[in-house]
């Protein structure tokens, strides 16, 4: 099952918004074939290791393993359940239940009608954390929520009346935002941070797609010249007056609420939020987020906007330049 892990892995980022899967057949011992969901839209894992192997006569007789239940239904693809019963494969080992309600069981029970051997919960938690976007979606009706803040050594996210853009991190912690942004279906910011940074959202210092840009603007008061507004990337504006393709109305006084059911609806698995204060803030406090990314610089500012501040404890700390990056995550 860890080899399945690992292979379902190579997926990244290309799978998404799928989610990452990997198969091997065993015969006697010893690999018989492999393979991952390699493209959104594409094969699925159990095809591709199915389709890998040498010598097709010992499919039947081998053991196939994979990370994800596999599929029972019609989508991009045909159903990998039926292909496995087709193939006379006898045996299957899974790690966790695929909670999407056209599966959610359905796979494991069509093989087990079939007369396969179906094992399952195996590695379970490791299979899980490695789609916790894919679960979090299906099962919580949500993207998977990462915040992410940079502060001062003395815990402030920028100077008072910020006028210019501010930058605290290094260019070894700005690659690295860009590859988080890479890996995500849409990045959040509030209007203040638009109007003072202008920022472009993308993902400029890394090879990669650039996420759906959804931006806070209650009373659609940004200007059309800035770079939210460009065609790097998709962006949707968040405001109170009315909703078509690129605009999303909610009620401001259930923001992150409202919010969350509508990109729920359009299927935005997992979400960015890079601040400023206020919206991070307003994520934290409705409980409304899966982990945390905070970048803590050595330079002091006395005093500014304040951090937001946390009480959960830190789960992993690493150095990225010249600067520290601290992991949270909400269990």
């Amino acid at each position: 099952m860890q080899v399945c892990i690992d292979l379902a892995k190579k997926g990244l980022p290309n799978a998404f918004p799928n989610p990452l899967v990997g198969c091997i057949l065993v015969h006697e011992g010893e690999i018989l074939g492999q393979g991952y969901h390699q493209y959104y839209g594409q094969a699925h894992a159990e095809v591709n290791a199915i389709a890998s192997v040498i010598n097709p006569s010992l499919i039947k007789n081998s053991t196939l393993y994979v990370n994800l239940e596999p599929c029972a239904h019609f989508g991009k693809t045909p159903p990998c359940s039926k292909l496995i019963i087709e193939k006379g494969i006898k045996k299957v080992v899974i790690g966790a239940l695929d909670t999407f309600s056209k599966v959610n069981g359905k796979g494991i029970e069509n093989l087990r009608k079939a007369g396969v051997q179906v094992k399952s919960s195996v590695l379970e938690m490791e299979c899980r954390k490695l789609n916790k976007r894919f679960f979090t979606f299906h099962e919580k009706k949500r993207p998977y929520i990462i915040l992410k803040w940079a502060k001062s050594n003395d815990g402030f996210l920028a100077p008072n009346n910020q006028k210019e853009p501010f930058w605290m991190t290094g260019d070894e912690a700005k690659k690295r935002v860009h590859k988080w942004r890479s890996r995500e279906s849409a990045i959040l910011v509030g209007t203040n941070t638009v109007l003072i940074d202008n920022p472009r959202l993308t993902t400029r210092d890394f090879i990669g797609k650039n996420p759906i840009r959804i931006i806070l603007d209650r009373s659609l008061r940004i200007p059309k010249h800035l770079n939210i507004y460009n065609s790097e990337a998709t962006t949707l504006i968040v405001n109170e007056k009315y909703s078509d393709k690129n605009h999303i109305k909610v009620d401001f006084e259930h923001l992150v609420r409202d919010l969350l059911q509508q990109l729920y609806q359009r299927n935005i698995k997992s979400l960015i939020v890079e601040g400023g204060a206020q919206t991070l803030n307003a994520f934290i406090h409705s409980n409304n987020w899966d982990e945390a990314r905070v970048f803590k610089t050595k330079m002091n500012l006395y005093k500014g906007v304040q951090a937001p501040v946390f009480e959960h404890n830190i789960s992993k700390i690493e150095n990225i330049g010249d600067d520290q990056l601290s992991y949270f995550y909400n269990t």
